[in-house]
């Protein structure tokens, strides 16, 4: 059938889960009632054994999340933009569908968060629900912020919000791509009745985690906010990692020297949330400077 939609995907990765990546791409390609166009993004690494009607994106050296899923979508085609990560999966063969379905009714739908569950059936992390008070993981509700590993876009909203903010390389792009989707006049919903999986892991993994943190903190605001609102947005961060900290104090020093990063760098190209979009976020309970 030729009716069905065209859902782009982008899979990032650096090639150090070749199991986990084969499940997350068979999880796409196993999808029914739409077409799908994939890339396989390697970032600092050459995908190979890829199955069939997959493509693969070299890039030459690891250039941060954000950037390295931009990298795929000049390579793909579709109204609608899926981005996975590498250890994620799609266990439902109707999401895809039914995520397009949601899309055509709702014109103003512009980025989707679904469920994620973890793949070996325990309690999830409370970041992967993108809302204060967490509650029923399978109510739906607006979002502020998403989960970045499994999120569905439609492209011209995507486009309109100048994309994943390249320079962050890793850390609150969610935030960023979600709160300029939502400046460019469209909505971000969590689909809490539709599931991704996902292994737990813990964001310290990351070696640079908490400079990165602190640093991008810094600069979503610098980048998104009227400072009437980005200064106590920080000043807000700020305090709650010193309570966060106080049972490992030894994560303050890199903190810090993010936080001193973030004012003292570029951070890129400024475009401040429209006021209508801070009441906006304030009337759904989460203004700008929590």
């Amino acid at each position: 059938m030729t009716d069905r939609p065209l859902v782009g995907v982008v899979v990032l990765t650096q090639g150090r889960r070749p199991a986990e990546l084969d499940r997350a791409v068979r999880s796409v390609l196993a999808q029914r009632g739409v077409r799908t166009d994939v890339v396989v993004v390697g970032n600092g690494w050459a995908p190979a054994g890829l199955p069939q009607r997959v493509r693969a994106v070299v890039l030459p050296e690891n250039v941060g999340i954000p950037a390295g899923r931009n990298a795929g979508v000049p390579h793909v085609e579709g109204d609608l933009l899926l981005f996975l990560d590498d250890d994620a999966a799609l266990p439902d063969p109707g999401f895809l569908a039914e995520t397009a379905r949601r899309f055509a009714a709702d014109p103003r739908l512009g980025l989707l968060q679904p469920r994620v569950d973890a793949a070996d059936g325990g309690p999830p992390p409370r970041r992967w629900t993108p809302r204060m008070r967490v509650g029923d993981r399978a109510r739906p509700s607006p979002a502020f912020s998403v989960w970045e590993g499994a999120v569905v876009a439609r492209r011209a909203a995507f486009d309109r919000a100048g994309g994943w903010p390249a320079p962050f390389f890793y850390a609150h792009e969610g935030i960023e791509l979600a709160w300029r989707v939502w400046d460019a006049g469209a909505t971000v919903h969590y689909a809490g009745d539709l599931a991704a999986v996902h292994p737990v892991t813990v964001t310290t993994r990351h070696a640079d985690f908490f400079r990165l943190n602190a640093r991008n903190r810094v600069w979503l605001a610098r980048r998104n906010l009227p400072w009437v609102v980005g200064v106590p947005y920080v000043l807000t961060w700020t305090a709650l990692q010193v309570v966060r900290s106080v049972r490992t104090p030894a994560t303050l020093l890199p903190w810090f020297r993010g936080w001193a990063e973030g004012w003292r760098t570029p951070a890129g190209d400024r475009r401040p949330l429209r006021w209508r979009t801070v009441a906006r976020m304030a009337r759904h309970g989460r203004p700008p400077v929590v």
